[in-house]
């Protein structure tokens, strides 16, 4: 039995976390799968955070599964979901460029109880990777896509070339997917000014 399994309690004696409590409440859509997604995540003795908005559960604090909601589906989102066996077919990749996290989507209540116990497995099993020390083999950022827009301020700024080489892969990518994402060259261009100062100063995305 491995170690999250030995931490699971029933799940009425698992606490849940004051600060994302909000978003449970305030759901106006999915709020019932939600609250069931929460059940479970926490009768798995996982711990309850919040992190970029929404309810992250970690062990030994390591992030093993996120809740999200989108317009036609909510989710479960495994962070490394891609290490996982997943013998029921049940993990997808949200759009091409992501490479480690999978998610498992819901449209009704009854579609979460029917996968109940395949979710717990998968989240033992993600627990138990995580404890392994198991690492995603990512994309070298030379791999991505570089639009030509940022190559051109890369070459213009020697500064701005430097800063964002001594950002972290995991940066760079963030960036480089962002940028490239955009289908119009005038929205790359203005994607591009915008994060200039905090690349700069060497922040992420997200920071």
């Amino acid at each position: 039995m491995n170690a999250v399994k030995k931490a699971a309690k029933p799940v009425n004696s698992i606490p849940t976390n004051p600060k994302v409590d909000f978003f449970f409440t305030k759901a106006k859509k999915w709020k019932e799968e939600y609250e069931k997604m929460r059940t479970i995540a926490l009768d798995c003795g996982l711990v309850e955070e919040l992190k970029w908005g929404c309810p992250c559960y970690t062990f030994e604090k390591r992030n093993i599964v996120l809740i999200h909601g989108f317009k036609d589906y909510c989710a479960f989102l495994f962070f490394k979901g891609a290490l996982l066996k997943d013998p029921k077919g049940i993990l997808i990749q949200q759009t091409e460029n992501v490479q480690a996290a999978r998610q498992v989507r819901f449209t009704s209540v009854k579609e979460i109880e029917k996968l109940k116990a395949t979710l717990k497995a998968y989240i033992y099993e993600a627990a138990e990777l995580e404890e392994s020390g198991a690492k995603m083999n990512y994309k070298k950022t030379s791999e991505f896509t570089m639009p030509e827009e940022f190559k051109s301020k890369l070459d213009k700024s020697p500064a701005l070339k430097k800063a964002f080489e001594a950002l972290t892969p995991g940066r760079q990518r963030g960036y480089l997917l962002y940028f490239s994402s955009a289908k119009q060259a005038k929205t790359r261009e203005s994607r591009i000014e915008k994060y200039m100062p905090q690349i700069l100063e060497g922040k992420g995305l997200e920071d």
